[in-house]
């Protein structure tokens, strides 16, 4: 039996410890969701076993330049380094023998309790053995910008107070008795394609080196340094002691020129760096005092961690190719920048007060719109974190796939679709930005002027809309929808850059494109459709009172998102459109979208259903993970979670929904409600 046979062979949301309405606060708080947070009967579900852990049982770690997930069991099983979107050198979420990175207990797999270090992005997993205690502490390290000598070759950006040291620390102490402690780690070059050669670098057996084959072509570099005594068998580099109470072990993997730690107080000091540095960043931030407070900390740490410091991109996710049905072919690179994802995350980071990552993604989406001359080029939809705008995608069939899902893939053939929506994301995000400020940087006007342009040229055109659908283009409303938002927000734009006649000639384009919508996108009940011409629903729309292009108390709007909250849900949680009505280009099903059911929390609220927007929004609460993650959908049969994770478009979404609760809470009080964002 696999370390993680029992755990999947149970339904996520009934595991033993857990209240069956949702996981209990890591913190030791009771954050949970309401009773009814998830079906109370598993009738006619068969259990499943797998070697794979959970989706949802992986934590994420960042340092703004690196990404990785570690199972509950201790192991690194997802890391690209340099870069998020390079190759992977742990890849066993995707293929059991492509690289791991194990410490913990030998012979033991599930910790007694595991939890985020507050304020930050540092996993605790305390363990329990049937001799004593250890506290494993492990973190993507954070210290004091270092290029002081030189400029860095990488950023772009301007630089902040802190920076990546490219280094996973991995610290652990003996708390009580006596612990067998193990080491394992085995690394697989460029997603296993690559062979990998150990050889010893310290003085002794304090350090050695990973490197792929000279002929295996450029390929980076693994230094691990540890105070424990490294072992060489093969690709793997390991080791075993036994701790008493009171010992300290160190194991530092580190790919740059920056000097690892030596010692464990060498160590300790580090992480503590670390924890400053998150702590000093998510203090900037307003957070209710309310009892989810926690939620909205967690996903704002989790947006910042999805950010590419060097560019200032933000990925959709950091993984690769987890799947959206199990087994399924629905699986996807999210290891990129799109402009939708991006910009909606930058709604939540500006809920939260958190304003400087905007400041650094316009200047990405500038440098991106641009060629090596300064000439104007057309907004994509998505870029690599760099700036790379060709993403040819690629199938790795020597890879298994997460729990048997085919094929794994990476770059993302998407990167050339027509997308109508993406002018009116960005818009809207920069009108945010700038209207606190009365004023529109010249820098930024041209690159604004071309994006409303470019809708109001091709707004009468079919596209394959905001979900990527591989099927032919359609008239999709939600894209309209979008295009009525380029203009909108492009003539409000342009009256605070003191650009009367465009103003004036957008804002007429405006109500052309909105009178349009009314006509061809609205069914005989008065719903907003998902496409031209057929009366399917898409949660798409609920954006129509979301991004204000009809006020709340529009009957079309309550009956759209009442239509959508009992026609296209499943067990009460919203699905992006019906498979089986819907041309997207592919086969299988999916499971619920979580960003949808969330918009729909914001929409009930919106429409005055604050009791019904409560209690779904306590329910979704309910249905994160452990460690306060979401992927991108969720089974509502098991709880599992479904898709890449963590995913950036869930967490703002959380974070938009919450707030709105919150706050109209506050009004039934105060008699006026404020919503999470405003676009007025």
């Amino acid at each position: 039996m696999s370390p993680f046979d029992e755990q999947s062979a149970v339904p996520r949301v009934a595991t033993a410890g857990e209240a069956v309405f949702g996981p209990a606060s890591p913190d030791g708080g009771d954050e949970g969701g309401a009773l009814d947070a998830v079906p109370q009967t598993t009738a006619g579900w068969a259990p499943h076993r797998s070697a794979f852990p959970p989706i949802d049982d992986y934590a994420f770690l960042s340092d703004c330049e690196t990404t990785c997930l570690i199972a509950r069991n201790g192991s690194v099983e997802w890391m690209c380094v340099p870069r998020p979107d390079s190759p992977s050198v742990f890849g066993a979420v995707l293929d059991r023998g492509a690289g791991h990175f194990r410490i913990g207990p030998y012979g033991q797999n599930v910790p007694a309790a595991r939890r985020y270090l507050p304020g930050g992005l540092i996993v605790e997993t305390t363990w329990q053995t049937e001799t004593g205690w250890l506290i494993v502490r492990d973190a993507l390290l954070m210290g004091p910008w270092h290029n002081t000598d030189e400029r860095s070759r990488t950023h772009k950006r301007a630089p902040s107070d802190w920076d990546a040291e490219h280094c996973l620390l991995r610290s652990v102490k003996c708390v009580s008795g006596t612990v067998e402690l193990e080491m394992s780690c085995e690394p697989a070059f460029d997603y296993h394609r690559k062979q990998t050669v150990w050889e010893y670098t310290g003085d002794v057996y304090e350090e050695a080196t990973a490197t792929a084959r000279p002929e295996d072509g450029d390929q980076p570099t693994l230094k691990l340094s540890t105070n424990l005594r490294i072992g060489i068998e093969g690709r793997e580099a390991r080791a075993r002691t036994r701790m008493s109470e009171g010992d300290n072990v160190f194991v530092a993997l580190s790919w740059s020129t920056l000097e690892p730690p030596r010692t464990f107080d060498d160590a300790a000091d580090k992480m503590w760096q670390t924890a400053e540095c998150w702590r000093q960043w998510i203090t900037i931030g307003r957070f209710p005092d309310h009892p989810w407070r926690g939620f909205l900390q967690r996903s704002a740490l989790t947006l910042k961690g999805l950010a590419y410091a060097p560019t200032g991109a933000l990925l959709a996710a950091s993984t690769t190719s987890l799947p959206e049905t199990p087994g399924g072919a629905r699986n996807w690179d999210y290891r990129y920048a799109w402009v939708r994802d991006s910009t909606f995350a930058l709604w939540g980071l500006y809920t939260l007060g958190l304003d400087r990552e905007a400041n650094d993604f316009f200047s990405f989406i500038s440098d991106v719109t641009g060629n090596a001359d300064g000439e104007p080029v057309p907004l994509q939809v998505m870029y690599g974190i760099g700036g790379e705008r060709t993403l040819e995608e690629e199938e790795l069939n020597h890879l298994s796939g997460y729990d048997g899902a085919s094929p794994v893939r990476v770059g993302n053939g998407a990167y050339n679709q027509r997308q109508h929506d993406i002018w009116g994301t960005m818009l809207d995000s920069v009108y945010l930005h700038v209207r606190s400020r009365e004023h529109v940087p010249e820098s930024l006007w041209p690159l604004l002027k071309r994006q409303v342009e470019e809708a109001k040229k091709h707004w009468r055109e079919p596209d394959r809309g905001i979900w990527e659908v591989r099927g032919e283009p359609q008239h999709f409303t939600s894209s309209k929808v979008m295009c009525w938002v380029a203009l909108d927000r492009g003539a409000k734009l342009a009256v605070l850059h003191g650009e009367r006649a465009y103003a004036e000639e957008w804002s007429t384009v405006a109500d052309e494109i909105k009178a349009d919508i009314l006509e061809h996108g609205v069914d005989d009940r008065g719903v907003f459709t998902q496409r031209y011409g057929d009366d399917s629903l898409d949660a798409s729309l609920l954006l129509v009172v979301l991004l204000r292009f009809l006020p709340a108390d529009d009957e079309r709007v309550r009956a759209t998102v009442l239509a959508i909250a009992d026609e296209l849900t499943q067990d009460g949680l919203v699905l992006r459109y019906r498979v089986d009505t819907t041309d997207d280009g592919l086969s299988g099903e999916e499971g619920t979208f979580t960003i949808c059911s969330f918009w729909l929390v914001s929409a009930l609220v919106e429409i005055g259903e604050l009791h019904r927007a409560k209690r779904l929004c306590e329910r979704l609460l309910g249905y994160a993970s452990p460690l306060k993650l979401y992927a991108e959908e969720i089974d509502t049969t098991t709880g599992r979670h479904l898709g890449n994770f963590p995913q950036a478009f869930t967490h703002l979404a959380l974070i938009n929904a919450v707030v709105h609760v919150i706050r109209a809470e506050e009004a039934a009080q105060s008699g006026q409600f404020q919503p999470a964002h405003g676009h007025s």
